[in-house]
């Protein structure tokens, strides 16, 4: 997350965490719903909050495929961190107090909560380095329902009332909350209400239930967020989240949902250039010059290890490579064979991806009918949209998944009876945790840790779902 506005900005692609950090000289001004919306610049697109994805060099990477005016409509978030380990381990020197204000800002920072005290003073720890504090209630996945937090607060509207109401009246900066939907459009609306009136500035909502999660992930339902937006009161803001793969995604999504901004997670995390316009396709690139040499980071090898951006790298880059990784399984198994921190195997990983896009150019601009698609090909679910959104493995793109029904056919996902006789989908356990999920982020509860577990941790499926 960003130091504080009164400290100089730290030098070099990530700040020095050895660098004291400096306090706000004076309490902010506390603003509050479209007033403070339009305080950080009407924002318009969001990075949302992953686990060990939405790091500092990942928020600094989105942005810079962007121009610096549209940089401006972009807020980001901070991965989301579990309130009580993060307020048990807080301190200035904190790895994950690690941004630069002058463009890592405007920051939301989330945390996952079910105790109001512990959710309030991990919230002031962060409030110097920060626009606002988002309270995570869509997390859906096994480990929110064992710590009781995430989207296994929603039937425990008391507690989510007071968790947001202690912040928004004890915070010197704004809550805000990110939630899913609820069975029908009107309960929906009835939950958006309750976490508004608890003192929510901003509402974030996924179009999905909490049993949408790994294959049976299915369709983020859109129609549900339209419904808020024409059943609350003008004045609300609402970020709309889910079903966005591309950058013409991201305008539909707002026409169809009345949105003030849209979050996308995984398409981000697929396509770090998501929110920036696509040049036209009549326009040719060229090959960007070699900077000037960066300055080399003396820093010990267990510190860069230990650095939140530099730790999840092999992570990202299995995201990004993913249409790669299944052609070139040398680049797979480099990648594979990294640590963190070791950065002459993620160099070697770059040269091998480089010489394999070489290649693959060259093959295209002697075939190119090999990578044309068949007009004439009639395709349904997942395989028609994969066509629309596919591109050739060397160009970054959107992870489509199989739709549930399709899953089921695949033997991935398997129909479990209700008592009542109604069939309900229900993931291979196997399966669901080789599966990253959509967005969002979880960490331990309080009976799966100890003191030393980190503030954020992964699931078994290394993402999740808010």
């Amino acid at each position: 997350m960003a130091v504080p506005e009164t400290q100089p900005a730290p030098q070099g692609s990530v700040a020095d965490q050895n660098a004291p950090i400096a306090a706000a000289a004076e309490p902010r001004k506390k603003l509050l719903g479209r007033q403070f919306y339009e305080s950080i610049g009407s924002p318009k697109y969001i990075i949302a909050p992953m686990v060990d994805r939405s790091e500092f060099a990942w928020r600094m990477l989105t942005r810079s495929f962007m121009t610096p005016e549209d940089q401006k409509k972009v807020l980001a978030y901070s991965p989301m961190y579990h309130a009580r380990l993060f307020r048990e381990q807080a301190n200035d020197e904190s790895p994950y107090l690690d941004g630069n204000p002058s463009f890592d800002r405007p920051l939301f920072v989330q945390f996952c909560a079910n105790d109001p005290d512990d959710f309030l003073e991990a919230a002031r720890h962060v409030a110097p380095y920060c626009d606002a504090v988002d309270l995570n209630l869509g997390c859906p996945q096994g480990i929110a329902k064992r710590g009781h937090y995430g989207a296994f607060l929603q039937e425990d509207w008391d507690l989510i009332y007071r968790l947001i109401n202690r912040l928004h009246n004890e915070l010197s900066i704004p809550v805000t909350a990110k939630f899913r939907i609820q069975e029908t459009k009107e309960k929906t609306l009835e939950y958006a209400k309750m976490i508004l009136s608890a003192g929510a500035n901003i509402i974030t909502v996924h179009g999905r239930r909490r049993e949408q999660k790994g294959h049976n992930t299915g369709l983020a339902d859109w129609s549900y967020i339209r419904y808020l937006r024409d059943n609350l009161p003008p004045e609300t803001v609402i970020f709309a989240n889910g079903n966005n793969l591309n950058y013409e995604d991201l305008d539909r999504c707002l026409e169809e949902t009345g949105a003030d901004g849209v979050m996308s997670a995984e398409g981000n995390l697929s396509d770090p250039s998501i929110f920036s316009k696509p040049p036209p396709t009549t326009e040719t690139t060229e090959e960007a010059e070699d900077g000037p040499p960066k300055k080399k980071q003396k820093r010990e090898k267990s510190k860069r290890a230990a650095s939140p951006s530099l730790g999840v790298m092999q992570g990202h880059l299995f995201q990004l490579l993913r249409p790669m990784v299944s052609v070139h399984t040398n680049v797979r198994d480099a990648l594979a064979r990294s640590r963190p921190g070791d950065m002459p195997a993620f160099e070697n990983v770059l040269a091998l991806v480089e010489q394999a896009i070489k290649k693959g150019l060259k093959e295209y601009e002697q075939f190119p009918e090999r990578f044309e698609k068949d007009p004439n090909q009639e395709l349904t679910g997942s395989k028609a949209t994969i066509a629309e959104y596919g591109r050739p493995w060397w160009i970054c793109q959107p992870h489509i998944r199989p739709l549930p029904e399709e899953a089921v056919e695949l033997g991935a996902l398997t129909v479990k009876k209700k008592n009542d006789g109604n069939e309900k989908p229900k993931a291979d356990e196997s399966s669901e945790k080789a599966t990253p999920a959509a967005e969002g982020s979880a960490t331990p509860s309080k009976s799966d840790v100890d003191a030393t577990t980190p503030a954020t941790t992964t699931t078994p499926d290394n993402l999740v779902s808010g």
